[in-house]
């Protein structure tokens, strides 16, 4: 049903499980560290979401991979450390924020690997067929849009809980050294 994957679509998948082992180590949080997830996903959206099917339960299916790479994005955000530190918005995923990501992101490419050949592009022919769904390219739009609910809401609460961290950093007052008269 599903193409074989290109080395690009490869790269892809690749790179977005690398994003988060980077943020396994504590690091600053910084507009590249926003942004880079942001290209690769909408890179992908440009190279392969040209339209969303809506005939049959085409668009059912791409808007409930795409809820569902909400709650990933949503509860990946809510697993990373946001803290303050030396002026700085400081990040680091956890081990369940990195468990989670592989996970989803995992499902993805196993799930275009498996696709793509015999046995489980039969599968999912007669999956869509008895279930409504119409096109081969709803199925790629569904893994997009998951792939890109899941990167935007998991940033989306980062900055959110970093935004909160830096205004309540501001607001506790600092310790002051006794003053002796």
């Amino acid at each position: 049903m599903l193409d074989g994957m290109t080395l690009t679509e490869w790269f892809i998948d690749i790179a977005l499980v690398l994003v988060v082992f980077r943020q396994l180590r504590e690091e600053k949080l910084t507009v590249r560290t926003i942004l880079l997830p942001l290209a690769i996903v909408g890179w992908a959206a440009s190279q392969y979401l040209h339209a969303i099917p809506t005939a049959g339960n085409d668009l059912a299916l791409a808007l409930a991979f795409a809820g569902t790479g909400a709650a990933f994005g949503l509860a990946g955000g809510l697993l990373t450390r946001v803290r303050h530190a030396e002026g700085h918005v400081r990040i680091r995923a956890t081990p369940s924020a990195a468990a989670l990501w592989v996970l989803s992101m995992g499902f993805r490419l196993g799930f275009a690997v498996w696709s793509s050949h015999a046995s489980g592009g039969a599968h999912l022919a007669r999956f869509s067929a008895d279930h409504d769904i119409t096109t081969a390219q709803a199925w790629v739009v569904a893994l997009i849009l998951m792939a890109f609910a899941e990167v935007v809401f998991r940033l989306g609460t980062i900055v959110a809980r970093a935004r909160r961290t830096t205004l309540r950093a501001r607001t506790i007052p600092t310790p002051q050294s006794p003053t002796y008269a």
